[in-house]
C-alpha cells in the first residue's frame, strides 16, 4: 500500500470513529438539549442551530474538532506523492536528426510534426513505427543551423488549422544574423506538404550574437500568438536586452496573428504583419521613436526561455529559462512580469540594477554545482546545467501524474516534477534519472507527454505499475 493510501485510510478510519463519538455526545442531553436528535420514536430531527451551538461550549468545541479533521482529511487526500516515470520508445524505426520539437496537428488527423534543427519538419502517424516519414517542410538549403543554438526551433499551428491550413515556424538566418517567424499555408493539393511560396514574414528580429535564440511558438488559450526570444547571446547579456523594454530580446511576446496594427517607427507610421492585443501590459506606453516600449511584450527579464507551455486546465504559462554559470529556473509567467535577468540569475544577484526594482523569483530553481544547494530555497532539489521546460500533465492514462509539471536537464538527463496549487509549490522531486540528453518535450491532443532525445529518439512518458 502506498504512503498516500495509508494516510488516507488512517484518516478515514479515525474520522469515522471521531465522528461517531462526537455525534454520540451531541445526541446526549446537554446544555443545547440535543436529546431530540436521538428521538426514540423516529421523528425527524430538528435542524441544527449554529447560534445554539455557539452557546454550548462542549458541542461547539466538538463540531470545530470535526471540521478541523475534515480539513486535514482533504489536505492529505490532495497531497499525493509524485510518481516515478519511465520512458518508452515510440516510432522505434525512426532515427531523426537533432529533434528539437514535436506538435500534433489540431485537425484530428493523428499526425505528429517533428522538427529537425537542420531545417526539416517530418510527419509521423500516431501509433506508427516511424518508418518512411513524410517531409512536410524543408528549408535545409537556407542553412538555419550554422551555430549550436541556431536552427529551425519552433512550430505552431493556427487554432483554425483544420480549415485555414496555416502554420508558423521560427528559424535562424545569417548575413545579417536574424531570427525569422513566418506563416505558411499547407499546399492546396497535398495536406502533407507546406507551400514554401506562401511564406509571409511575421517577425524578423536582428540578432547580435549566435546563441540564446529560444524559439518556442504557441497559441494561448486566449487565441493569441506567443513567441519566446532569448537575450541575443554571449555571456552576461552585454547590451542588457532582457531588461530593456525597447527591445524584444529576452522576452515572451503576445501578438494577434489575425489582425494588423499600425505603429510609429523612427517617426514613420507603418503597418505591422500582426496586431497588438489591447490588453497587453505596455500597450498604453507612448511612442518615442526607436526608444519606445515594444508593445508586443507580455513578460521580460529572460535569458533563454528555451521551452514554454500552457497548462490546458488552468491556462497558466510555464517557462524553463536556461541559466548562465550557476542557476537554472522554472517560471510561472504572468502579464507584465519581470523575471530578473540580467540583474538576477534565478533568485540570486547577478549584476547591478536599479534600486527598488521588483522582480519575480522562479517557482523553482537548481544550481550547476551541488555545493550551492544550501543557498537555494530548494536544497533537496539536486543539480544540473541546462533546464528544459516541459508541460503540466493533463492526460488520462496516468492519474498519479495528474497536475504535475514535468521538466528535465539537458546535460544530466534528470527528470523532475512538481505540483503547484493555490499560488504555492507543493510536492516536488526527482521523477527519473537517465543519461540521455533531453532536448524538448511534446504533448499530444489527449494530454499525454513525450520526451525528445537529441540523439534522434522519441519516448512516451509513462508511469510504471500505474494504479
Amino acid at each position: 500500500m502506498s504512503d498516500s493510501l495509508r494516510r488516507s485510510s488512517w484518516i478515514r478510519v479515525n474520522f469515522d470513529i471521531y465522528f461517531c463519538a462526537a455525534r454520540g455526545f451531541l445526541v446526549r442531553k446537554c446544555a443545547c438539549d440535543f436529546d431530540t436528535l436521538g428521538n426514540a420514536f423516529g421523528q425527524p430531527a430538528p435542524p441544527l442551530s449554529l447560534r445554539r451551538l455557539a452557546r454550548c461550549r462542549p458541542c461547539h468545541r466538538a463540531l470545530l474538532q470535526i471540521l478541523a479533521l475534515l480539513a486535514l482529511w482533504a489536505g492529505l487526500a490532495s497531497a499525493q506523492p509524485l510518481p516515478k516515470i519511465e520512458l518508452r520508445p515510440v516510432f522505434p524505426v525512426l532515427k531523426a536528426e537533432l529533434p528539437v520539437g514535436m506538435v500534433e496537428a489540431p485537425d484530428g488527423s493523428g499526425r505528429f510534426f517533428l522538427l529537425e534543427q537542420d531545417g526539416r519538419i517530418l510527419i509521423l502517424r500516431k501509433g506508427s513505427d516511424g518508418k518512411e516519414p513524410k517531409v512536410f517542410l524543408d528549408i535545409v538549403d537556407r542553412q538555419p543551423h550554422v551555430n549550436l543554438e541556431e536552427g529551425l526551433l519552433g512550430l505552431a499551428f493556427h487554432p483554425g488549422f483544420a480549415t485555414n491550413g496555416l502554420c508558423y515556424i521560427y528559424y535562424c538566418q545569417q548575413n545579417p544574423r536574424r531570427s525569422v517567424v513566418s506563416e505558411f499555408h499547407v499546399s492546396a493539393g497535398n495536406p502533407d506538404l507546406a507551400d514554401l511560396k506562401s511564406e509571409r514574414n511575421i517577425l524578423v528580429v536582428p540578432q547580435p550574437f549566435e546563441n540564446h535564440k529560444a524559439g518556442q511558438l504557441a497559441f494561448g488559450p486566449d487565441g493569441y500568438f506567443y513567441v519566446a526570444l532569448g537575450d541575443g547571446g554571449r555571456g552576461n547579456d552585454p547590451f542588457n536586452n532582457a531588461q530593456n523594454t525597447a527591445s524584444i530580446l529576452g522576452k515572451i511576446l503576445r501578438i494577434d496573428i489575425n489582425s494588423r496594427s499600425t505603429v510609429t517607427d523612427a517617426g514613420v507610421r507603418k503597418t505591422l504583419a500582426y496586431g497588438i492585443p489591447a490588453d497587453n501590459p505596455f500597450v498604453g506606453e507612448p511612442d518615442l521613436y526607436e526608444y519606445s516600449v515594444r508593445k508586443e511584450i507580455w513578460a521580460y527579464g529572460f535569458r533563454n526561455p528555451w521551452r514554454f507551455s500552457f497548462d490546458r486546465q488552468t491556462g497558466d504559462l510555464w517557462a524553463g529559462d536556461v541559466g548562465q554559470d550557476t542557476w537554472e529556473e522554472v517560471d510561472l509567467v504572468v502579464k507584465g512580469g519581470n523575471y530578473g535577468w540580467c540583474v538576477k540569475e534565478g533568485s540570486h544577484h547577478f549584476k547591478p540594477g536599479p534600486e527598488g526594482a521588483r522582480y519575480i523569483d522562479p517557482v523553482i530553481e537548481y544550481p550547476h554545482d551541488a555545493k550551492l544547494l544550501p543557498q537555494s530555497s530548494f536544497p533537496d532539489h539536486g543539480h544540473g546545467a541546462c533546464v528544459i521546460g516541459g508541460f503540466v500533465y493533463r492526460g488520462k492514462k496516468f492519474p498519479s501524474l495528474q497536475g504535475v509539471y514535468l521538466y528535465a536537464d539537458y546535460v544530466l538527463g534528470t527528470f523532475w516534477g512538481f505540483r503547484y496549487r493555490d499560488g504555492q509549490l507543493h510536492e516536488h522531486g526527482i521523477l527519473l534519472k537517465q543519461p540521455k540528453n533531453i532536448a524538448s518535450f511534446a504533448q499530444d491532443l489527449d494530454g499525454e507527454l513525450y520526451a525528445l532525445a537529441y540523439d534522434g529518439h522519441i519516448y512516451s512518458i509513462t508511469v510504471p505499475d500505474n494504479p
